[in-house]
């Protein structure tokens, strides 16, 4: 009787080694799951905070580019903002329209591209074939006019009439810096702020 006693004692004994092994194991492969899918939420978010950082460049940066990176760039810039159906379309031929593409609301978006030196002045000429061009031949619900420079007084003159939503370079830096594009469209041609001779005379 005392045998059949053990045994049955030394059984129930694997049996709760046997428990207690497959807890253990459930638990650390549950942690190591959890583990992981935390880390590749972590990867997957670095991924996107780089790809943020290596978009948002140094304007010295910007300014060293040649004129089709800087398209490139302006385009993706554009479907980071939540663009879709964005081509780069600039070159011979592009009748003023450097890339389009349709913005998050559906609306059918137009953009020229000028990548001048800092110190330079988009001219009126310029402004003009855009504004003959964007909502005559692409159809554009929104017409937009990116330069890495100021605009002169006349060109500005025509983004305000025409309704060209006009980024300076201060602007663009503003976009180029996370800000929205959404955000800038309201602008118009203001773009290049208030005209200061304007405020001269009301002061």
């Amino acid at each position: 009787m005392l045998a059949l006693s053990l045994f049955v004692l030394w059984q129930y004994m694997w049996v709760l080694i046997a428990f207690v092994v497959a807890t253990v194991v459930s638990a650390g492969g549950s942690l190591l799951w959890r583990t992981h899918r935390r880390e590749r939420g972590g990867d997957r978010i670095w991924r996107e905070q780089n790809r943020r950082m290596e978009l948002e460049r140094s304007m010295a940066v910007i300014d060293a580019m040649g004129w089709q990176d800087f398209e490139e760039y302006v385009a993706e810039l554009c479907r980071r903002d939540g663009c879709t159906k964005v081509m780069v379309v600039g070159g011979s031929g592009d009748l003023a329209a450097d890339i389009l593409g349709d913005l998050h609301d559906g609306r059918r978006l137009v953009v020229q591209v000028k990548h001048y030196a800092p110190h330079r002045k988009v001219p009126s000429g310029d402004m003009q074939k855009f504004v003959g061009m964007a909502f005559a031949e692409h159809h554009a619900d929104v017409a937009l006019f990116v330069a890495t420079c100021e605009y002169s007084g006349s060109a500005r003159q025509l983004a305000l009439k025409h309704h060209i939503v006009a980024l300076n370079r201060d602007l663009f830096g503003s976009w180029n810096s996370g800000a929205p594009l959404p955000s800038l469209l309201g602008l118009s041609g203001a773009g290049a702020g208030p005209d200061r001779r304007r405020r001269q005379r009301r002061a």
